[in-house]
C-alpha cells in the first residue's frame, strides 16, 4: 500500500503544478524517454509504429510520431494490443464501456495500478479529501473501470471509502443517511437521479453531510445549468473529473469550476484538428491527444481521444486548462441547417428548466440534411419555452415533444441521452 501520509501532503503535487511551462516539458520529455527505454525492447504493437526509436531528444519530435487510434487497439481476441508483458504479468482486468463501439479489455500491471492511485490524487486533491473524509461511491463496481482506482485512491489516501454497488437507488439513499459519506463519486447523471428519487420520498438531501460531488463519465460536471442543478439539490460543490479506461485519469476540475485541466505530470495533452490533424492553438477547438507518461503495462502514445475541446493556459495552475471541460465526442457532433450541434449543448439548455426530469435527444435523417427530435419529461408541460430557449441559444429550430412522467430511461452509469438514428 501507498505511503498514506505522502498522498495527504500535497506539496510534491503543487510544486510540478507551479512549474514553468518549460521545467514542465523537461519533465514531460524525461519521464517520456524513461517510459519508451521500458516498453520498446517487448511492446510489439509500439515496435511495430515506431521503428528503430529508442529515445526523443526534444517534445517537438513526438509530433512526428504516428497517432494511435482505438480501432488500433482491438482485437480478435479479449485484450487490447498494446500489452507489454505477458498476461501472467497482470493483475488487474477492466473493459471500456463501449459507448463508442465494441467493449475493450485494458489490463495493468500492479505498478500500473499504483499509478492509477497518483494519479487520482490530483482529483481529490481538489476536492479536499483528507482522512477524516467519507467518500460513498455509488457506481456498479462491474468490469468498466468507472471508480475502481478512485476506491483505492480514498484509501491510500486514509479516507473511508463506502462502496454502494449491487444497490438500488433507494438502498443507496438509505445507506447514505446511515453511514454519513462527506463526498460522494458518481456519474452526473446519477448524482440529479438520486436527487429526483429522493425528492419522490420526501427526503432533503441538502440535510445530508455530503459537501462534496466529484462526477466523471460525462460533461455534465462541467456544464454550468447541470453543475448548478445537482449542486442545489445537494447543497453540495460538485469536482469535475475526466478519465477512460484505455487511457487513464488525466483531467481534473479547476479551482473557478470553468473546465478541466490536464495533469500534464503524468500526461502529454496536444490538441487537433480531427480532419486534417494540424495543432489547434489556444481558443480553438479541437480532438484531445493524450500521452500517457505512465502506465508502461499498457502504454498509449499519441492517442486520439475522441473528445471534443478548447485549450487554454488560465488559471493558477500552469497545467493546461480545457475551457468548459469536454464538449462531447468528435463523432458525436452534427450538422442540423448549417449549425453545429454538440449534444452536450443542448444538454446545457436543457438542465437550465428545473421542471425537466428527464430528456432524449434523437437524430435523424430528413433527406439529405440532419434533423433532431428531443423528448422531455417536463412537469411545466410547457415546450414552447424549450423550443424557443434553444432557438435562441443555438440559432436553432428542432422539434420538442412532451413524455409522460418516468418514460425515458434513467441511468446510474453513463447517460445515454443522445440517440443516432441516421
Amino acid at each position: 500500500m501507498p505511503n498514506q501520509t505522502g498522498h495527504v501532503d500535497r506539496t510534491h503535487r503543487d510544486e510540478i503544478q507551479s512549474l514553468s511551462r518549460e521545467a514542465l516539458e523537461c519533465l514531460q520529455l524525461e519521464k517520456l524517454n524513461t517510459l519508451l527505454s521500458e516498453i520498446l525492447p517487448t511492446n510489439l504493437f509500439y515496435q511495430k509504429k515506431f521503428g528503430d526509436l529508442t529515445a526523443l531528444e526534444s517534445l517537438d519530435q513526438l509530433k512526428q510520431l504516428p497517432f494511435t487510434n482505438k480501432s488500433e487497439l482491438l482485437s480478435e481476441d479479449t485484450f487490447a494490443r498494446n500489452l507489454t508483458w505477458p498476461i501472467q504479468q497482470y493483475v488487474r482486468f477492466h473493459r471500456t464501456s463501449g459507448t463508442q463501439g465494441k467493449p475493450m479489455a485494458v489490463l495493468d500491471t500492479a505498478d500500473d495500478w499504483v499509478w492509477w492511485m497518483n494519479v487520482w490524487q490530483y482529483v481529490l486533491d481538489t476536492a479536499d479529501v483528507t482522512p477524516d473524509d467519507r467518500a460513498f461511491l455509488a457506481f456498479s463496481f462491474g468490469p468498466f473501470i468507472g471508480f475502481w482506482s478512485a476506491h483505492d485512491a480514498i484509501l491510500a489516501r486514509g479516507a473511508m471509502s463506502i462502496p454502494g454497488g449491487g444497490l438500488s437507488t433507494h438502498a443507496r439513499l438509505d445507506l447514505i443517511n446511515a453511514s454519513q459519506p462527506t463526498v460522494l463519486l458518481c456519474t452526473p447523471t446519477y448524482a440529479l437521479h438520486l436527487a429526483e428519487v429522493a425528492a419522490e420520498n420526501q427526503i432533503d438531501l441538502r440535510a445530508s453531510a455530503v459537501t462534496r460531488i466529484i462526477v466523471a463519465g460525462e460533461p455534465g460536471g462541467s456544464i454550468p445549468s447541470i453543475r448548478d442543478k445537482i449542486e442545489n439539490a445537494w447543497d453540495a460543490k460538485l469536482i469535475d473529473h475526466a478519465g477512460a479506461s484505455e487511457i487513464g485519469p488525466w483531467g481534473f476540475a479547476d479551482a473557478r469550476q470553468t473546465g478541466l485541466h490536464v495533469c500534464e505530470a503524468e500526461f502529454i495533452a496536444e490538441v487537433i484538428d480531427s480532419d486534417s490533424g494540424n495543432t489547434i492553438e489556444a481558443g480553438g477547438s479541437g480532438e484531445l491527444v493524450l500521452t500517457c507518461l505512465g502506465r508502461p503495462g499498457s502504454p498509449l502514445i499519441r492517442y486520439r481521444t475522441g473528445d471534443q475541446v478548447v485549450p487554454a493556459y488560465i488559471d493558477s495552475s500552469n497545467f493546461l486548462l480545457l475551457e468548459g471541460g469536454v464538449l462531447g465526442r468528435v463523432d458525436d457532433m452534427i450538422v442540423i441547417r448549417g449549425v453545429n450541434v454538440f449534444p452536450s449543448a443542448l444538454e446545457e439548455i436543457l438542465r437550465g428548466f428545473d421542471e425537466v426530469v428527464e430528456y432524449r435527444i434523437t437524430a435523424f435523417k430528413d433527406g439529405e440534411m440532419d434533423g433532431l427530435t428531443i423528448e422531455v419529461e417536463d412537469r411545466g408541460e410547457n415546450t414552447d419555452r424549450i423550443k424557443e430557449a434553444i432557438e435562441v441559444g443555438l440559432g436553432l429550430r428542432v422539434q420538442v415533444i412532451l413524455a409522460e412522467s418516468n418514460s425515458l430511461p434513467r441511468f446510474e452509469a453513463k447517460g445515454r441521452r443522445f440517440i443516432d438514428n441516421r
